[in-house]
């Protein structure tokens, strides 16, 4: 997996790339980590458009994000998610607490 964050309009933009397992999750995590702490931002959007494959272990990355930045008053966004990768979501819930936006200029705007 290829990951690449950029800043727009004070948020993080995390383009995916590949798979998103266990692997992948924890050094996305630990990327975003030390981003976060660079940057100084309070709002993450996840690019999903070339995202392959998720497991559970991409699930908690997300949700870990999420909480992370609850406590900073932040918020975590969705983009471009395929349908395979929206089912993942909606069994997990994930749609309940994290925003979802069909594309990337809406979430830029509504983020």
């Amino acid at each position: 997996m290829k990951v690449n964050f950029k800043i727009q309009n004070n948020i993080i933009i995390v383009d995916l790339n590949g798979e998103l397992d266990h692997h992948m999750a924890q050094l996305v995590k630990q990327q975003l980590n030390a981003f976060l702490l660079k940057k100084q931002a309070k709002k993450i959007l996840f690019d999903f458009k070339n995202v392959t494959f998720m497991d559970s272990s991409g699930i908690g990355m997300i949700l870990g994000r999420y909480k992370e930045l609850q406590k900073i008053n932040g918020k975590v966004g969705v983009v471009n998610v395929t349908s395979n990768i929206k089912r993942i979501f909606e069994m997990s819930g994930l749609f309940n607490i994290i925003e979802f936006f069909t594309d990337k200029s809406e979430a830029i705007e509504k983020l």
